[in-house]
């Protein structure tokens, strides 16, 4: 993992839901604090997932609060994305004054785009990622995506929205703001009353106004998309594909590497998480083979472990089948293999020995 991290500014971690992609995410953060980097994590995933692999009872916010790490040449740092907020901040950023982020803001179709559009989180998310790659106080930004499905829609939002604000659709209802709204309501009389029936009149005179309230801002929302598509796909961001060693999530992680290599993404890394270690180099025949001599001469206890090692290793060769299609869709196939544990994530000395296996450096 010391490869993927020197020379990185982002690391985006992805892979599908109940792999411990958050675990990963602030495993990674950690050992790279251990190196000297200066870190923020941040989770776009509203549950308290990262808080509690951090060991933080009181949760997290939407501002990044800093990790106490005594003995860390570098910083740790997490955050939560709180998506009403991002999108006021946004607002603030590319308005003209404050007049205008009060009639926005205050607008109730705002407040419902805001907290409930679909599209509307991963938006946020990307400009949240970019806000905090611009901030001087971290210099290594980890991303903990959603699912894998719901990820994608996080790395494509900068340039649906960027063409979304250069659809004919979008100028049609921005025509108003430019030429005067008598205009449109005038031509387009029939098309407002049968939309005001199934919205509602007031839902639509809301949406009119935020249009009218938005007039101006397009510009900045467009340049700031088109710079966090750019990061994005900059060389120092670098993709790393969590996954467990179950069939199914393979299956899924293979099919969401192949959508980042479509995308022009790539992977650099693979972390396969949860599996079952070898147990030594004795292949499961010469398992079996023990245990039976054993059993014969009636050295049960020893037939006993003998048989357990054999089975122990029969899982560990299946899972190692079942990563297989990943590695040729890593960067120089890289493979790292953080070994199952006998409990879960919930403190720093679990994380740190989490992050031990990552080998960073």
């Amino acid at each position: 993992m010391t490869d993927v991290i020197d020379g990185a500014e982002v690391v985006v971690c992805c892979g599908s839901g109940g792999v411990g992609k958050t675990t990963i995410a602030a495993a990674i953060g950690l050992a790279a604090a251990g190196a000297g980097r200066r870190v923020v994590v941040v989770t776009i995933d509203p549950a308290r997932r990262l808080a509690d692999a951090l060991g933080l009872a009181g949760g997290l916010t939407g501002d990044p609060q800093r990790i106490e790490l005594p003995d860390a040449p570098g910083e740790l740092w997490a955050m939560m994305l709180d998506t009403p907020a991002m999108f006021e901040r946004v607002v603030r950023i590319n308005a003209g004054s404050d007049e205008q982020v009060t009639r926005i803001v205050q607008n109730r179709f705002y407040r419902n785009l805001a907290d409930a559009l679909s599209g509307t989180q991963e938006f946020m998310a990307s400009e949240a990622l970019y806000e905090l790659h611009a901030d001087e106080r971290f210099d290594l930004v980890v991303v903990d995506t959603p699912p894998s499905r719901n990820a994608l829609d996080f790395l494509e939002a900068p340039g649906v929205l960027a063409r979304f604000l250069d659809h004919k659709v979008f100028r049609l209802v921005m025509l108003p703001t430019r030429t005067g709204f008598r205009m449109l309501s005038l031509a387009s009389q029939p098309i407002l009353r049968a939309i005001g029936r199934v919205v509602g009149s007031d839902a639509l005179a809301d949406a009119a106004a935020f249009f009218q309230a938005f007039a101006g801002m397009e510009g900045g929302f467009r340049e700031r998309a088109e710079m966090v598509a750019s990061l994005l796909q900059a060389d120092t961001t670098r993709f790393v594909l969590v996954t467990s060693a179950h069939r199914e999530t393979v299956e899924e992680a293979a099919w969401f590497a192949d959508q980042l290599i479509n995308l022009g993404f790539g992977v650099e890394a693979v972390v396969a998480n949860r599996v079952h270690p070898r147990f030594g180099a004795i292949t499961v025949s010469e398992a079996k083979r023990r245990a039976a001599r054993a059993e014969r001469e009636s050295r049960h206890d020893e037939a006993a472990l003998w048989s357990n090692l054999a089975e122990l290793r029969h899982v560990a060769e299946a899972e190692r089948e079942a990563l297989a299609p990943l590695l040729a869709r890593a960067a120089d196939g890289s493979t790292i293999e953080i070994p199952l544990l006998a409990t879960d994530v919930h403190d720093l000395d679990a994380l740190d020995h989490v992050a031990g296996h990552l080998r960073i450096g």
